[in-house]
């Protein structure tokens, strides 16, 4: 059996230009070196300022990225111990002195930023996501601490208000959980590709953001079609609202696409043929990534030309954006399709996770640090 650990995360990462905040203590799952499965351990969290909110986590969504991350597979960037996960909701523990926005007992989520320099043209614009000064919600540099960020598989976290997100009570926080990463992300390329009554919309691949994509365009007005490689997934996707499926690998039924959709969102994070899709595409349509395969993609110049099409990349959204998303789906009923874990599962998971075997998404039932 695994023996929990207790680590200062902090000490090795400080930041002798900031004065470390005062400390509290708190439990968490963390990798220790990329090998290494997640176990127990202590880690260190500041105390809530004045325009602070602590959070008491109810569940926190398994992402792909949190496997990548704790597996050092992205170019070396992980610092260990590692505390993953940017998919948080949970109660208001407690709020600073000038917090208006939140009281203690809201149902609240956390995404994957906690704190921007909310000067430069992209977060006065509201486009955080994009800030170069942007913290991550965990494995990156917290010039307030003089360490590093910790995320959401742990008993509770602090945040600067600003980026604690209100969470509608009708959805419930487990399904909610990925609404902070796979919601937005696949959100704000329908809202900006206009996805609405009279718009045809394709979503390509049906996982743990493809799902999300086929709720919100659907809940949106749009038609929605979904392009899969399995054909097991046909029922499925027709029950989370698509109107039609389509089996990429037939020739035929792809050509009968042809020249109709005015979006696409491809979710897919591996090798496959874009220019299948992009000539799908009616006259200024658009394409938008939002997956990231490990190798670059082949796109053929004449895919784009004729008929004035668009290929584009998206990620997440800003604090504003991400907002109307929760509030959308609080108004639609739409949460994500989740298998609930507890944390002492996590590493089962991840296998799990790493060999596509879970559908849509897992959550994690943060009870389950705090009684065992």
């Amino acid at each position: 059996m695994l023996r929990a650990r207790a680590v200062d995360g902090l000490a090795a990462h400080a930041d002798t230009r900031h004065p470390k905040e005062a400390m509290q203590e708190t439990r968490a799952y963390a990798a220790f070196e990329a090998a290494a499965p997640l176990i127990a351990t202590n880690i260190a969290r500041r105390e809530a300022g004045p325009r602070d909110v602590e959070i008491d986590i109810l569940f926190c969504g398994i992402c792909h990225s949190d496997l990548h991350m704790v597996r050092n597979e992205w170019g070396g960037g992980t610092r260990y111990p590692i505390v993953p996960g940017h998919e948080i909701v949970g109660r208001v523990r407690r709020v600073g002195a000038a917090v208006t926005e939140h009281r203690v007992g809201d149902l609240v989520g956390v995404g994957c930023m906690v704190d921007a320099d909310r000067s430069c043209a992209d977060c006065v614009e509201g486009l955080e996501q994009f800030c170069p000064n942007q913290v991550l919600t965990y494995n990156a540099h917290d010039a307030r601490s003089g360490g590093v960020t910790y995320g959401g598989y742990s008993e509770r976290i602090v945040v600067d208000a600003h980026f604690v997100l209100r969470v509608p009570e009708n959805l419930s926080p487990a399904a909610a959980a990925p609404l902070l990463c796979a919601g937005i992300t696949t959100w704000s390329p329908l809202r900006r590709g206009g996805a609405g009554p009279g718009k045809k919309v394709g979503v390509v691949g049906l996982g743990g953001l493809g799902h999300m994509g086929v709720k919100l365009a659907r809940a949106l007005g749009a038609e929605v079609v979904v392009f899969t490689t399995s054909a097991r997934k046909r029922d499925d996707a027709l029950r989370l609202g698509a109107h039609d499926v389509v089996l990429s690998t037939d020739r035929d039924a792809m050509r009968r696409q042809h020249k109709s959709f005015d979006l696409i969102v491809d979710t897919v994070s591996a090798q496959h043929d874009v220019d299948a899709y992009l000539n799908l595409l009616r006259r200024d349509g658009q394409m938008t990534l939002v997956g990231a395969p490990p190798e670059p993609l082949s796109v053929a110049a004449f895919s784009l030309l004729l008929g004035r099409r668009s290929l584009s990349g998206s990620t997440i959204g800003g604090i504003a954006e991400t907002q109307e998303m929760l509030d959308f789906c609080g108004a639609h009923g739409l949460g994500a399709e989740v298998e609930v874990i507890a944390i002492q599962a996590v590493n089962e998971a991840y296998t799990r996770l790493a060999a596509a075997q879970v559908d849509y998404r897992f959550a994690i039932d943060l009870a389950s640090l705090r009684d065992g």
